[in-house]
């Protein structure tokens, strides 16, 4: 709890933070109180993005578009912003239904990381960029020198050299579900290796969740880091 009072202590007004917390599961249990965080994400997702490419385009003077593109892919994707959700304690302090959080909602990597999007959006509006700049250094940065470190390729492209190198076929990607608005969509998608499946993968579109399974998929073989 300590780590997520610190992120309250950021806060002007705490009605923004509960608000950046609260998933759209938890409003449909509790009408007419506050609605969901799908707005802020909406808003967060533009300025972590801006922040992001704005700082790296400072600290990397030298690299072209493509290395920039890349390494802002690993900072802004759904594993990394999960993990910062999870390092911040975010999960034990969702608005979520009960059945949200029976299907595992806290540990969700997707509405994890959505939930980091959010909360970037109701810091802007309540402190102002230079507040949410800081933020998104000390945290979506924090391990920055070892990502650049790493193979800056998206996860489906070593997944792909990995299995050809091993002889098998290019890894095939299918949608096992999605729901939701149009604007809105939440994806599953599950990896097939060698006519079996190996991963599931969750995200906001169709090419998140294939990431995010490929990301699973390198893990549980152990081969390349991230």
């Amino acid at each position: 709890m300590k780590k997520i009072n610190d992120l309250k202590k950021l806060f002007n007004k705490s009605d923004f933070l509960d608000h950046a917390l609260t998933h759209k599961s938890w409003v449909n249990e509790n009408p007419n109180k506050r609605t969901s965080n799908e707005r802020l994400e909406f808003l967060g997702d533009a300025i972590l993005e801006f922040v992001v490419s704005q700082e790296i385009f400072k600290k990397f003077p030298n690299q072209e578009e493509g290395y920039l593109t890349a390494l802002r892919s690993n900072l802004v994707n759904t594993q990394n912003l999960a993990k910062v959700a999870e390092k911040m304690g975010i999960g034990i302090s969702l608005y979520l239904s009960k059945g949200e959080e029976e299907g595992g909602g806290r540990e969700n990597p997707s509405l994890l990381a959505d939930t980091v999007e959010a909360i970037i959006g109701a810091l802007y509006l309540d402190q102002g960029l230079n507040t949410v700049k800081k933020f998104i250094i000390q945290n979506i940065f924090a391990d920055l020198a070892e990502k650049t470190k790493m193979p800056l390729k998206d996860a489906k492209s070593r997944l792909q050299e990995y299995v050809q190198s091993q002889g098998y076929p290019a890894p095939n990607y299918n949608v096992i579900k999605e729901f939701g608005p149009d604007h809105l969509k939440e994806f599953t998608v599950e990896v097939i290796i060698n006519k079996k499946s190996i991963a599931i993968g969750f995200g906001k579109s169709k090419s998140e969740a294939e990431q995010e399974a490929a990301y699973k998929a390198l893990a549980s073989f152990n081969p390349p880091s991230r």
